[in-house]
Protein backbone atom coordinates (compact mmCIF):
# COMPACT_ATOMS: atom_id res chain seq x y z
CA UNK A 1 0.00 0.00 0.00
CA UNK A 2 3.03 2.71 1.05
CA UNK A 3 4.18 1.85 -2.55
CA UNK A 4 1.42 2.32 -4.59
CA UNK A 5 1.25 5.65 -2.33
CA UNK A 6 4.72 6.77 -2.92
CA UNK A 7 3.92 5.91 -7.10
CA UNK A 8 0.94 7.99 -7.08
CA UNK A 9 2.54 10.73 -5.33
CA UNK A 10 5.60 10.72 -8.13
CA UNK A 11 2.83 11.16 -11.06
CA UNK A 12 1.59 13.91 -9.54
CA UNK A 13 4.78 15.52 -8.84
CA UNK A 14 5.68 14.80 -12.47
CA UNK A 15 2.31 16.15 -13.61
CA UNK A 16 3.24 19.47 -11.22
CA UNK A 17 6.39 19.86 -12.72
CA UNK A 18 5.40 19.76 -16.13
CA UNK A 19 2.65 22.03 -15.96
CA UNK A 20 5.52 24.74 -14.60
CA UNK A 21 7.47 23.93 -17.34
CA UNK A 22 8.73 26.49 -20.07
CA UNK A 23 9.21 23.93 -22.50
CA UNK A 24 5.67 22.57 -22.40
CA UNK A 25 4.40 25.83 -22.49
CA UNK A 26 6.72 26.21 -25.90
CA UNK A 27 4.99 23.22 -27.52
CA UNK A 28 1.04 24.34 -26.58
CA UNK A 29 1.99 27.65 -28.53
CA UNK A 30 3.40 25.28 -31.39
CA UNK A 31 0.54 23.22 -31.27
CA UNK A 32 -1.87 26.19 -31.24
CA UNK A 33 -3.88 26.67 -35.23
CA UNK A 34 -3.85 29.56 -36.57
CA UNK A 35 -6.79 31.66 -38.18
CA UNK A 36 -6.81 30.82 -42.29
CA UNK A 37 -8.10 34.34 -43.64
CA UNK A 38 -11.26 33.93 -45.72
CA UNK A 39 -10.17 34.49 -49.92
CA UNK A 40 -11.70 37.30 -51.03
CA UNK A 41 -14.54 38.00 -53.48
CA UNK A 42 -13.83 39.77 -56.51
CA UNK A 43 -15.64 42.97 -56.99
CA UNK A 44 -17.23 41.92 -60.54
CA UNK A 45 -19.09 38.52 -59.33
CA UNK A 46 -20.75 40.61 -56.12
CA UNK A 47 -22.04 43.60 -58.73
CA UNK A 48 -23.04 40.07 -60.50
CA UNK A 49 -24.94 38.53 -57.45
CA UNK A 50 -26.79 42.08 -56.73
CA UNK A 51 -27.51 42.27 -60.23
CA UNK A 52 -29.50 38.81 -60.32
CA UNK A 53 -31.24 39.51 -57.31
CA UNK A 54 -32.54 42.89 -58.40
CA UNK A 55 -34.04 40.22 -61.93
CA UNK A 56 -35.41 37.80 -58.99
CA UNK A 57 -36.99 40.26 -57.06
CA UNK A 58 -39.07 41.98 -59.90
CA UNK A 59 -40.10 38.41 -61.21
CA UNK A 60 -41.31 37.45 -57.74
CA UNK A 61 -43.22 39.79 -57.86
CA UNK A 62 -44.64 40.07 -61.48
CA UNK A 63 -45.85 36.23 -60.33
CA UNK A 64 -47.67 37.52 -57.63
CA UNK A 65 -49.59 40.48 -59.21
CA UNK A 66 -50.04 37.40 -62.52
CA UNK A 67 -52.11 34.97 -59.63
CA UNK A 68 -53.82 38.14 -58.84
CA UNK A 69 -54.49 38.78 -62.62
CA UNK A 70 -58.25 40.25 -64.02
CA UNK A 71 -61.06 38.73 -65.68
CA UNK A 72 -61.38 39.12 -69.68
CA UNK A 73 -62.53 42.06 -71.09
CA UNK A 74 -65.75 41.44 -72.66
CA UNK A 75 -65.76 43.21 -76.14
CA UNK A 76 -69.73 42.60 -76.45
CA UNK A 77 -70.34 45.41 -73.79
CA UNK A 78 -68.28 47.81 -74.78
CA UNK A 79 -69.18 51.12 -76.56
CA UNK A 80 -67.11 52.03 -78.73
CA UNK A 81 -64.53 49.28 -79.08
CA UNK A 82 -61.26 52.03 -79.40
CA UNK A 83 -58.78 50.50 -81.85
CA UNK A 84 -55.32 52.37 -82.63
CA UNK A 85 -53.16 51.95 -84.81
CA UNK A 86 -49.61 53.05 -84.52
CA UNK A 87 -47.24 53.12 -87.60
CA UNK A 88 -43.76 52.12 -86.22
CA UNK A 89 -40.54 52.46 -88.08
CA UNK A 90 -39.13 52.10 -91.49
CA UNK A 91 -41.85 50.62 -93.35
CA UNK A 92 -44.28 50.35 -90.83
CA UNK A 93 -46.11 53.42 -91.39
CA UNK A 94 -46.92 52.89 -95.05
CA UNK A 95 -48.50 49.17 -94.12
CA UNK A 96 -50.09 50.55 -91.52
CA UNK A 97 -52.31 52.96 -92.97
CA UNK A 98 -52.87 50.57 -95.99
CA UNK A 99 -53.86 48.04 -93.36
CA UNK A 100 -56.27 50.89 -91.46
CA UNK A 101 -57.65 51.77 -94.92
CA UNK A 102 -58.95 48.15 -95.11
CA UNK A 103 -60.61 47.89 -91.83
CA UNK A 104 -62.48 51.59 -92.16
CA UNK A 105 -63.92 50.24 -95.57
CA UNK A 106 -65.05 47.22 -93.53
CA UNK A 107 -66.08 48.73 -90.30
CA UNK A 108 -67.63 52.36 -91.57
CA UNK A 109 -71.37 51.24 -90.55
CA UNK A 110 -70.09 50.30 -86.92
CA UNK A 111 -68.10 53.89 -86.97
CA UNK A 112 -71.59 55.61 -87.90
CA UNK A 113 -73.20 53.74 -85.02
CA UNK A 114 -70.78 54.57 -82.34
CA UNK A 115 -69.66 51.39 -81.84
CA UNK A 116 -66.13 51.28 -83.40
CA UNK A 117 -63.67 54.35 -82.85
CA UNK A 118 -60.19 54.42 -84.80
CA UNK A 119 -57.34 56.44 -83.70
CA UNK A 120 -53.82 57.03 -84.56
CA UNK A 121 -50.77 56.60 -81.87
CA UNK A 122 -47.90 58.67 -82.79
CA UNK A 123 -44.64 58.55 -81.33
CA UNK A 124 -43.30 55.18 -81.59
CA UNK A 125 -40.46 55.50 -83.68
CA UNK A 126 -36.62 54.47 -83.16
CA UNK A 127 -36.25 58.51 -82.94
CA UNK A 128 -38.03 59.27 -79.96
CA UNK A 129 -37.49 55.92 -78.22
CA UNK A 130 -33.58 56.85 -78.54
CA UNK A 131 -33.92 60.13 -77.03
CA UNK A 132 -36.17 59.53 -74.12
CA UNK A 133 -34.14 56.26 -74.17
CA UNK A 134 -37.07 54.02 -73.10
CA UNK A 135 -39.13 50.94 -75.17
CA UNK A 136 -42.52 53.08 -75.21
CA UNK A 137 -42.06 57.01 -74.36
CA UNK A 138 -44.81 57.72 -71.41
CA UNK A 139 -46.81 59.89 -73.02
CA UNK A 140 -47.11 57.06 -76.00
CA UNK A 141 -48.23 54.15 -73.48
CA UNK A 142 -50.69 56.63 -71.94
CA UNK A 143 -52.71 56.98 -75.18
CA UNK A 144 -51.73 53.04 -76.37
CA UNK A 145 -53.60 52.61 -72.70
CA UNK A 146 -56.72 54.17 -73.74
CA UNK A 147 -57.38 51.96 -76.99
CA UNK A 148 -58.66 48.49 -76.50
CA UNK A 149 -57.19 47.06 -78.94
CA UNK A 150 -54.20 48.04 -81.14
CA UNK A 151 -52.94 47.61 -85.04
CA UNK A 152 -49.38 48.35 -85.25
CA UNK A 153 -46.67 48.36 -87.48
CA UNK A 154 -42.87 46.71 -87.49
CA UNK A 155 -40.53 49.01 -84.75
CA UNK A 156 -37.10 48.54 -84.73
CA UNK A 157 -35.15 46.96 -82.56
CA UNK A 158 -31.31 48.33 -81.79
CA UNK A 159 -28.67 45.67 -82.26
CA UNK A 160 -25.21 45.79 -80.75
CA UNK A 161 -23.33 47.97 -83.48
CA UNK A 162 -26.15 50.17 -84.43
CA UNK A 163 -25.76 53.74 -84.17
CA UNK A 164 -28.97 53.51 -82.07
CA UNK A 165 -28.58 53.24 -78.07
CA UNK A 166 -29.20 49.67 -76.38
CA UNK A 167 -32.59 50.03 -75.87
CA UNK A 168 -35.30 47.27 -74.86
CA UNK A 169 -36.95 45.77 -77.59
CA UNK A 170 -40.49 48.07 -78.34
CA UNK A 171 -42.59 45.25 -78.99
CA UNK A 172 -41.14 43.22 -75.71
CA UNK A 173 -41.70 46.25 -73.44
CA UNK A 174 -45.26 46.52 -74.67
CA UNK A 175 -46.17 42.52 -74.24
CA UNK A 176 -45.04 43.14 -70.52
CA UNK A 177 -46.56 46.49 -69.98
CA UNK A 178 -50.03 45.13 -71.21
CA UNK A 179 -49.66 41.73 -70.69
CA UNK A 180 -49.88 40.36 -73.76
CA UNK A 181 -48.93 37.08 -72.71
CA UNK A 182 -50.43 34.84 -76.06
CA UNK A 183 -48.81 35.80 -79.21
CA UNK A 184 -51.17 33.53 -81.48
CA UNK A 185 -50.00 32.99 -85.26
CA UNK A 186 -51.99 30.88 -87.59
CA UNK A 187 -50.63 29.67 -90.80
CA UNK A 188 -52.69 28.18 -93.38
CA UNK A 189 -52.26 26.82 -96.69
CA UNK A 190 -55.11 24.28 -98.15
CA UNK A 191 -52.94 23.30 -101.17
CA UNK A 192 -50.40 21.59 -99.08
CA UNK A 193 -52.88 20.22 -95.96
CA UNK A 194 -50.94 22.93 -93.52
CA UNK A 195 -53.52 24.59 -91.38
CA UNK A 196 -51.57 25.14 -88.03
CA UNK A 197 -51.78 27.57 -84.73
CA UNK A 198 -49.00 28.34 -82.95
CA UNK A 199 -49.51 29.54 -79.55
CA UNK A 200 -46.13 31.60 -78.53
CA UNK A 201 -45.54 32.24 -74.76
CA UNK A 202 -44.86 36.18 -75.03
CA UNK A 203 -43.99 37.72 -72.03
CA UNK A 204 -41.17 35.54 -70.29
CA UNK A 205 -38.23 33.21 -71.78
CA UNK A 206 -34.83 34.93 -73.06
CA UNK A 207 -36.80 37.83 -74.61
CA UNK A 208 -37.82 39.25 -71.13
CA UNK A 209 -34.70 39.26 -69.31
CA UNK A 210 -32.80 39.81 -72.83
CA UNK A 211 -31.49 43.28 -71.72
CA UNK A 212 -30.64 42.59 -68.18
CA UNK A 213 -27.68 40.12 -68.87
CA UNK A 214 -24.44 40.48 -67.33
CA UNK A 215 -20.81 40.91 -68.51
CA UNK A 216 -19.22 39.51 -65.53
CA UNK A 217 -15.50 40.35 -66.83
CA UNK A 218 -14.30 40.67 -70.38
CA UNK A 219 -14.33 36.72 -70.90
CA UNK A 220 -17.42 36.17 -69.72
CA UNK A 221 -21.15 37.19 -69.92
CA UNK A 222 -24.21 35.60 -68.92
CA UNK A 223 -27.97 36.05 -69.87
CA UNK A 224 -31.08 34.94 -68.11
CA UNK A 225 -34.10 32.63 -69.12
CA UNK A 226 -37.14 32.83 -67.47
CA UNK A 227 -40.12 30.41 -67.07
CA UNK A 228 -42.71 30.39 -64.11
CA UNK A 229 -45.69 28.59 -63.95
CA UNK A 230 -48.32 31.04 -63.66
CA UNK A 231 -47.35 31.89 -66.75
CA UNK A 232 -47.14 28.51 -68.80
CA UNK A 233 -50.07 27.80 -67.19
CA UNK A 234 -51.96 30.45 -69.19
CA UNK A 235 -50.53 29.95 -72.28
CA UNK A 236 -50.73 25.96 -72.70
CA UNK A 237 -54.34 26.55 -70.74
CA UNK A 238 -55.18 29.00 -73.72
CA UNK A 239 -54.08 26.28 -76.69
CA UNK A 240 -56.02 23.73 -75.23
CA UNK A 241 -58.95 25.94 -75.21
CA UNK A 242 -58.88 26.93 -78.48
CA UNK A 243 -58.22 23.55 -79.68
CA UNK A 244 -61.30 22.39 -77.64
CA UNK A 245 -63.63 25.15 -79.14
CA UNK A 246 -62.61 24.64 -82.42
CA UNK A 247 -63.07 20.64 -81.84
CA UNK A 248 -59.18 20.12 -82.76
CA UNK A 249 -58.03 16.95 -81.62
CA UNK A 250 -54.42 17.43 -80.76
CA UNK A 251 -52.01 20.03 -78.99
CA UNK A 252 -48.02 19.51 -78.99
CA UNK A 253 -45.69 21.26 -76.98
CA UNK A 254 -42.37 22.61 -78.13
CA UNK A 255 -39.34 22.32 -76.07
CA UNK A 256 -35.67 21.36 -75.66
CA UNK A 257 -36.72 19.67 -71.98
CA UNK A 258 -33.82 17.10 -72.75
CA UNK A 259 -30.99 19.78 -72.52
CA UNK A 260 -32.69 22.58 -70.53
CA UNK A 261 -34.05 20.55 -67.99
CA UNK A 262 -35.03 23.48 -65.27
CA UNK A 263 -36.96 26.21 -67.74
CA UNK A 264 -38.27 24.10 -70.33
CA UNK A 265 -38.59 21.02 -68.03
CA UNK A 266 -41.26 22.95 -66.28
CA UNK A 267 -43.18 24.61 -68.93
CA UNK A 268 -43.88 20.68 -70.11
CA UNK A 269 -44.04 19.32 -66.90
CA UNK A 270 -47.43 22.12 -66.67
CA UNK A 271 -48.38 21.10 -70.16
CA UNK A 272 -48.95 17.93 -69.38
CA UNK A 273 -50.75 18.76 -66.09
CA UNK A 274 -53.29 20.30 -67.86
CA UNK A 275 -53.32 17.86 -70.19
CA UNK A 276 -55.32 15.84 -68.11
CA UNK A 277 -58.29 18.03 -67.53
CA UNK A 278 -59.04 17.89 -71.64
CA UNK A 279 -58.96 13.69 -71.87
CA UNK A 280 -60.59 14.07 -75.15
CA UNK A 281 -57.41 16.16 -76.72
CA UNK A 282 -54.78 14.01 -77.85
CA UNK A 283 -51.54 15.59 -76.09
CA UNK A 284 -47.78 15.28 -77.23
CA UNK A 285 -44.43 16.82 -76.76
CA UNK A 286 -41.56 17.45 -79.54
CA UNK A 287 -38.20 19.08 -79.23
CA UNK A 288 -37.87 22.33 -81.11
CA UNK A 289 -34.65 21.12 -83.43
CA UNK A 290 -36.56 18.39 -84.77
CA UNK A 291 -39.70 20.11 -85.29
CA UNK A 292 -38.01 22.72 -87.47
CA UNK A 293 -37.36 19.44 -89.47
CA UNK A 294 -40.72 18.26 -89.25
CA UNK A 295 -42.53 21.28 -90.42
CA UNK A 296 -40.64 20.50 -93.69
CA UNK A 297 -41.48 17.19 -94.08
CA UNK A 298 -44.37 16.22 -96.11
CA UNK A 299 -45.83 13.36 -94.78
CA UNK A 300 -45.87 14.51 -91.03
CA UNK A 301 -46.10 18.50 -91.21
CA UNK A 302 -50.58 17.83 -91.99
CA UNK A 303 -50.39 15.99 -88.95
CA UNK A 304 -49.41 18.73 -86.57
CA UNK A 305 -52.39 20.95 -85.30
CA UNK A 306 -52.18 23.27 -82.53
CA UNK A 307 -48.52 24.21 -81.21
CA UNK A 308 -47.76 25.76 -78.18
CA UNK A 309 -44.25 27.06 -77.48
CA UNK A 310 -42.20 29.19 -74.84
CA UNK A 311 -41.56 32.50 -76.36
CA UNK A 312 -37.70 32.09 -78.99
CA UNK A 313 -38.73 28.62 -79.81
CA UNK A 314 -42.32 29.66 -80.85
CA UNK A 315 -40.01 33.24 -82.71
CA UNK A 316 -37.96 30.82 -84.68
CA UNK A 317 -41.05 28.27 -85.59
CA UNK A 318 -43.54 30.83 -86.47
CA UNK A 319 -41.11 32.49 -89.03
CA UNK A 320 -40.47 28.82 -90.75
CA UNK A 321 -44.09 28.23 -90.88
CA UNK A 322 -45.24 31.73 -92.87
CA UNK A 323 -42.57 30.90 -95.53
CA UNK A 324 -45.10 27.99 -96.72
CA UNK A 325 -47.61 30.78 -96.95
CA UNK A 326 -46.10 32.73 -98.76
CA UNK A 327 -43.10 34.38 -96.67
CA UNK A 328 -43.02 36.23 -93.30
CA UNK A 329 -44.31 39.25 -95.31
CA UNK A 330 -47.91 37.57 -95.60
CA UNK A 331 -47.86 36.40 -91.76
CA UNK A 332 -49.76 38.44 -88.82
CA UNK A 333 -49.89 37.53 -85.37
CA UNK A 334 -52.09 38.70 -82.59
CA UNK A 335 -51.04 39.59 -79.14
CA UNK A 336 -53.40 39.13 -76.71
CA UNK A 337 -54.15 39.74 -72.52
CA UNK A 338 -56.94 39.50 -70.56
CA UNK A 339 -57.21 43.38 -70.85
CA UNK A 340 -55.27 44.53 -73.56
CA UNK A 341 -54.65 43.24 -77.44
CA UNK A 342 -52.39 44.08 -80.20
CA UNK A 343 -52.22 42.76 -83.95
CA UNK A 344 -48.74 43.58 -86.27
CA UNK A 345 -47.24 41.81 -88.80
CA UNK A 346 -44.26 39.26 -87.61
CA UNK A 347 -41.30 40.49 -90.14
CA UNK A 348 -39.13 43.57 -89.31
CA UNK A 349 -39.35 47.22 -90.23
CA UNK A 350 -36.91 47.00 -93.12
CA UNK A 351 -35.00 50.67 -92.74
CA UNK A 352 -33.22 49.36 -96.04
CA UNK A 353 -36.41 49.82 -98.29
CA UNK A 354 -37.16 53.20 -97.36
CA UNK A 355 -33.36 54.36 -97.54
CA UNK A 356 -33.78 52.92 -101.36
CA UNK A 357 -36.74 54.16 -101.96
CA UNK A 358 -38.84 51.58 -101.99
CA UNK A 359 -41.80 51.86 -98.97
CA UNK A 360 -44.53 52.42 -101.61
CA UNK A 361 -43.97 48.25 -102.54
CA UNK A 362 -43.80 47.16 -99.03
CA UNK A 363 -46.22 44.48 -99.26
CA UNK A 364 -49.25 44.81 -96.31
CA UNK A 365 -50.80 41.50 -96.42
CA UNK A 366 -49.19 41.02 -93.03
CA UNK A 367 -50.98 43.67 -91.01
CA UNK A 368 -53.90 43.30 -92.86
CA UNK A 369 -54.27 39.72 -92.11
CA UNK A 370 -53.35 40.70 -88.77
CA UNK A 371 -56.29 42.85 -89.26
CA UNK A 372 -58.28 39.94 -89.45
CA UNK A 373 -57.00 38.30 -86.70
CA UNK A 374 -58.48 41.93 -85.28
CA UNK A 375 -61.62 41.64 -86.38
CA UNK A 376 -62.21 38.47 -84.95
CA UNK A 377 -61.05 38.76 -81.60
CA UNK A 378 -63.52 41.78 -81.17
CA UNK A 379 -66.47 39.82 -82.42
CA UNK A 380 -66.70 40.55 -86.03
CA UNK A 381 -65.97 36.91 -87.20
CA UNK A 382 -68.39 36.91 -90.97
CA UNK A 383 -66.26 40.63 -91.49
CA UNK A 384 -62.83 38.32 -90.65
CA UNK A 385 -63.40 35.54 -92.30
CA UNK A 386 -64.29 37.64 -95.61
CA UNK A 387 -60.92 39.14 -95.25
CA UNK A 388 -59.50 36.08 -94.89
CA UNK A 389 -60.64 34.68 -97.87
CA UNK A 390 -59.80 37.92 -100.11
CA UNK A 391 -56.13 37.39 -98.76
CA UNK A 392 -56.20 33.97 -99.66
CA UNK A 393 -57.64 34.83 -103.01
CA UNK A 394 -55.60 37.53 -103.99
CA UNK A 395 -51.64 36.34 -102.54
CA UNK A 396 -51.98 32.68 -103.08
CA UNK A 397 -54.47 31.36 -105.68
CA UNK A 398 -55.69 34.49 -108.43
CA UNK A 399 -52.51 36.36 -108.07
CA UNK A 400 -53.52 39.15 -110.60
CA UNK A 401 -50.89 42.08 -108.21
CA UNK A 402 -47.97 40.13 -107.53
CA UNK A 403 -45.67 41.95 -104.79
CA UNK A 404 -42.17 41.81 -105.12
CA UNK A 405 -40.85 45.15 -102.69
CA UNK A 406 -39.36 46.65 -106.14
CA UNK A 407 -40.66 48.69 -109.66
CA UNK A 408 -41.22 45.19 -111.09
CA UNK A 409 -44.63 44.35 -108.95
CA UNK A 410 -48.06 46.35 -107.40
CA UNK A 411 -47.72 48.60 -104.79
CA UNK A 412 -49.07 48.55 -100.74
CA UNK A 413 -51.78 50.93 -102.05
CA UNK A 414 -53.00 48.69 -105.47
CA UNK A 415 -52.77 45.48 -103.96
CA UNK A 416 -54.79 46.90 -100.75
CA UNK A 417 -57.50 48.57 -103.57
CA UNK A 418 -57.57 44.83 -105.01
CA UNK A 419 -58.25 43.32 -101.82
CA UNK A 420 -60.81 45.37 -101.10
CA UNK A 421 -62.49 44.94 -104.49
CA UNK A 422 -62.21 41.60 -104.39
CA UNK A 423 -64.36 41.42 -100.46
CA UNK A 424 -67.22 43.08 -102.85
CA UNK A 425 -67.50 40.65 -105.16
CA UNK A 426 -71.13 38.89 -104.04
CA UNK A 427 -69.93 35.29 -104.85
CA UNK A 428 -66.82 35.46 -102.83
CA UNK A 429 -66.94 32.50 -100.63
CA UNK A 430 -68.19 30.51 -103.54
CA UNK A 431 -64.75 31.61 -105.34
CA UNK A 432 -62.80 30.68 -102.31
CA UNK A 433 -64.30 27.28 -102.06
CA UNK A 434 -63.24 26.67 -105.90
CA UNK A 435 -59.31 26.62 -105.10
CA UNK A 436 -59.65 25.14 -101.97
CA UNK A 437 -60.91 21.82 -104.36
CA UNK A 438 -58.49 22.73 -106.48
Amino acid sequence: MKKTKRRTSKKVRRAKKMRRSPKAKKTKKVTKKKAVPKAKVPVSIIKAQHHFQGILETQLARVRRLKKAQNWIDYAVLRPVIIGTIGGDGIGPYITNEAQRVLEHMLKGEVAKGKIEFRVIEGLTIEKRSKVMKPIPDDVLTEIKKCHVTLKGPTTTPKKGDPWPNIESANVAMRKELDLFANVRPVRVPALGIDWMFFRENTEDVYALGPFGVEVTPDVAIDFRLITKPGSDRIIRLAFEHAKKNNIDRVTAVTKANVVKTTDGLFLKTFYQIAKEYPKINADDWFIDIMTAKLVDEKRRRQFKVMVLPNLYGDILTDEAAEFQGGVGTAGSANIGKRYAMFEAIHGSAPRMVKEGRAQYADPSSVIRAGSMLLNHIGYVALAKKLEMALDICGQYEKKLVMTGRSTGATGNEFCDYIMTTMSDSNLERRWQQYQQV
